[in-house]
């Protein structure tokens, strides 16, 4: 590791509740002595599990970390709407949803399963008009939103563990709101719900089984920009190719080896991460993010 330069790495964090995304990534400049990280998708401060942190040349590509579904897991709770859809609100309706059967909730689940349109909750990092949303929430403020397509992969609900409270499992695109999920399937049975217990378990091939605790990061355990880009198609290019690629020049997608839509993490023979290259026009792709050193190809 170059000690001017500090680490480059994927570092995957375990976030415990009560703590920002941001809080989080504050913690790990001190820890990793770098002030160059950044997180790949913010999870919301009462919720835990997976965080995905950015280190060094990592940093210019977390928009690629944030492209895969994400899975998480809560409990729908119903009989109770809050202000936040989640437990950290304020009530702001109660139902008598006692005769709701695990049947009920698994048709009213399904019926968001697929691709959907979903309304960003006001407790939400959404801007509108400049402003985040959560910014205006808290101004006591709420706006009209715009629906935003999602894709909802998956949706199970378990039986219920104590009355009205039903452990689900989703898995669903980037910028799905969970909580709004729950609040929408009291919405479905005619009455309310909110979220409680949210944890992210998976985004991509990154899980929770691989995550840290964060008091418990090194610059030893981060995972090497090439792992970092694991979810992306890859290809591995031969000397003049990576020549090439150093130079951040356009190539045609046969030359590349590439296949498919993209985009492509491209490997050297040594296993390092060059770059990665997307679709350009016709049939050539080029280089959104270049690492390699053309002084070095």
């Amino acid at each position: 590791m170059n000690r001017q330069q500090g680490p480059d790495g994927l570092a995957i964090v375990d976030k415990a509740a009560g703590w920002t995304s941001h809080d989080v990534v504050a913690k790990a400049r001190g820890l990793l002595g770098t002030r160059k990280i950044g997180h790949s998708g913010t999870l919301d401060p009462d919720a835990t599990g997976v965080l995905l942190l950015g280190v060094g040349k990592v940093t210019r590509l977390l928009r690629y970390l944030g492209l895969p579904p994400k899975t998480y897991e809560g409990v729908i709770v119903l009989g109770t709407a809050t202000s936040t859809l989640d437990a950290s609100g304020e009530v702001t309706g109660t139902w008598d949803m006692a005769g709701t059967s695990l049947d009920d909730v698994r048709a009213a689940a399904a019926a968001l399963t697929g691709d959907i349109l979903q309304v960003p909750p006001m407790v939400s990092a959404v801007h509108v008009d400049g402003r985040r949303l959560h910014e205006l929430a808290r101004e006591g403020i709420e706006v009209e939103r715009e629906a935003r397509p999602v894709t909802v992969h998956r949706f199970d609900v378990q039986a219920e563990r104590e009355p009205g409270c039903f452990p689900i499992e989703v898995t669903c695109s980037s910028g799905t709101y969970i909580r709004s999920l729950a609040a929408d399937v009291g919405v479905a049975l005619g009455g309310g719900a909110h979220l409680r217990d949210l944890r992210r378990t998976a985004i991509g091939s990154f899980t929770i089984d691989q995550a840290r605790a964060l008091d418990a990061l090194s610059v030893d355990g981060l995972l090497t920009p090439a792992e970092a880009m694991g979810d992306l198609t890859s290809v591995t290019a031969g000397e003049e190719v990576a020549a090439a690629v150093g130079y951040g020049k356009v190539l045609e997608v046969a030359t590349l080896g590439a296949t498919g839509a993209g985009p492509w993490a491209v490997i050297g023979e040594d296993g390092t991460l060059l770059a990665v290259y997307e679709a350009h026009r016709g049939t050539t792709a080029k280089p959104s993010v270049v690492l390699a050193n053309p002084s070095a190809s």
